[in-house]
């Protein structure tokens, strides 16, 4: 029996068994990885945009709510609500807020009876969150806009 036919080497024996690939991928194979990504991508960025927009009215929302509670702190120790953020300790606003919304100091009313004060996140324009809305919370606790 002759062993003439079969290849001397185990790297020639791997070469004869395995086919012959080709180098690259084809324009084909290319455009349908492009057109898979396209389509992934066209139904994945809404959904994106959407959960920002949520999380950045979470935060403005949780910022609201806290200034509400220094807020009520402030009326037990003085008598009156704060008419400026910076007697509530929250100045400046936090930056994950300030990007998207424009805190400005309470609305307070220190005459009224019983007093009262208004707290405002006007969505800034250009923003995602311009669509939005406005989030506005009182010293009821009464909310407006999308909460």
């Amino acid at each position: 029996m002759s062993h003439s036919r079969l290849p001397s080497t185990p790297r020639r024996v791997i070469a004869c068994l395995l086919p012959r690939f080709r180098d690259g991928f084809s324009l084909i194979e290319l455009l349908i990885v492009v057109a898979v990504t396209a389509i992934l991508a066209t139904i994945a960025y809404p959904s994106y945009t959407a959960y920002k927009v949520r999380a950045n009215r979470a935060a403005a929302q949780s910022f609201l709510v806290d200034l509400a509670n220094r807020q009520h702190l402030f009326f037990l120790d003085a008598r009156a609500y704060a008419a400026t953020l910076a007697q509530l300790g929250a100045s400046p606003v936090p930056s994950d807020v300030e990007r998207f919304y424009a805190v400005a100091d309470p609305d307070v009313d220190n005459a009224a009876s019983p007093p009262r004060f208004v707290l405002n996140a006007v969505a800034r324009a250009g923003t995602p969150q311009s669509r939005d809305g406005d989030l506005s919370l009182d010293s009821t606790g009464r909310r407006a806009g999308s909460w």
